[in-house]
């Protein structure tokens, strides 16, 4: 008998399951069929509280085929609610695995649990006997201090998915926040809870999170075009970049944000200009710099079939989460103004009153 875990017979109604990160059992019935047919080889593992840790499917076929008794492993060492989460991910590694969104929400409670200990084992070890001022010794209560955000991220997206990269579960994360926090307005909140519904039936996060990310951007426009407090040429600015971008909405999500993101930008530059005190100079600009064209011919005469000179899986292992964020910001940016550029090359009406505009 291993003095972590020992096997035994428990009522099947004693076993308490709790919150569970898995919605979706699965195949409840054939895995009943296999365990009348073969007996249960492995069996669910509790805690001494009666806890479960895994097998929650297991459970679940063995109710269905109205067990009285079930035979069970009573590990100790997992009553903490991150022993738990750690067991359960195990379960999930070797079984059934979970949804994106039930990884995401996994992985969620991990980041915070992990912060929550390092952070409680950090201060375990500062306030010891040991680190009290005069005192020469090591600190008696040992353990990892709570390290950068990023770090935390990547060990729970490690945990979770076997990987250390943690953005499309922060991304996934983000839509749930929107979809329910009720201070959000309510387009937002609708396409969050349309782009978690459009996920789990196998869409694209990244693309799904920038659509909603856009449309945050439009009810921020159309939020500034209502507000009275600020002056009617704002507000009417605000408002026609909101029906602009509707009215010539792409369906590339990538350009789709980037263009609101532009559109805002463009609202905020205005707001700047008219809450600037006439009597104090600028020393920033309130929009970038243009460059001619010579400057625009030579940065892209630059760039020609710069792709072929990389390794893309060199790049896939080496770069941080942060690193190719930036990179994927500009690629997203430069197909925004793409896409502007052709529509304005193809519209010879447009590029008039473009340049008139100018």
């Amino acid at each position: 008998m291993n003095e972590e875990h020992i096997e035994l017979n428990r009522k099947v109604e004693a076993i308490t399951v709790g919150h569970r990160h898995r919605k979706d059992l699965g195949d409840i019935d054939a895995l009943a069929t296999s365990i009348e047919d073969h007996g249960l080889l492995q069996p669910p593992t509790i805690t001494p509280e009666g806890f479960l840790v895994c097998g929650a499917r297991r459970l679940a076929a063995v109710r269905k085929l109205g067990w009285r008794k079930v035979s069970v492993w009573v590990r100790s060492g997992l009553s903490t609610r991150l022993g738990q989460l750690m067991a359960e991910q195990d379960e999930n590694t070797l079984h059934k695995p979970l949804s994106q969104r039930e990884a995401a929400a996994l992985y969620r409670e991990l980041k915070g649990i992990m912060g929550e200990d390092a952070t409680r084992r950090q201060s375990a070890t500062w306030f010891s006997s040991e680190r009290q001022p005069g005192s020469d010794g090591p600190a008696t209560v040992a353990g990892p201090s709570p390290g950068p955000p990023g770090e935390t991220r990547q060990q729970a997206a490690q945990m979770v998915t076997g990987r250390a990269s943690y953005t499309t579960l922060e991304r996934i994360s983000d839509l749930e926040r929107l979809a329910g926090d009720a201070t959000e307005p309510d387009s937002v909140r609708d396409r969050a809870r349309a782009e978690l519904e459009a996920i789990d039936a196998g869409g694209s996060v990244k693309a799904a999170h920038q659509r909603t990310q856009a449309e945050l951007s439009l009810a921020e426009l159309d939020r500034i075009s209502t507000d009275t407090s600020l002056p009617p040429d704002e507000r009417a600015s605000a408002r026609a970049e909101a029906e602009a971008l509707r009215e010539d909405r792409p369906e590339e999500a990538s350009s789709l944000q980037a263009l609101a993101d532009a559109a805002l930008a463009r609202a905020h530059s205005e707001r700047d200009d008219t809450e600037a005190p006439l009597s104090t100079p600028k020393t920033v600009a309130a929009t970038p710099k243009k460059y001619p064209v010579k400057a625009f011919l030579m940065t892209w005469g630059e760039l020609i079939d710069w792709w072929v000179h990389y390794d893309v899986e060199e790049l896939a292992a080496e770069l941080t989460d942060e690193q190719l964020e930036s990179f994927l910001t500009t690629v997203d940016g430069t197909a925004a103004f793409a896409h502007r550029l052709r529509t304005l090359r193809e519209s010879p009406a447009e590029t008039g009153r473009h340049l008139h505009a100018i």
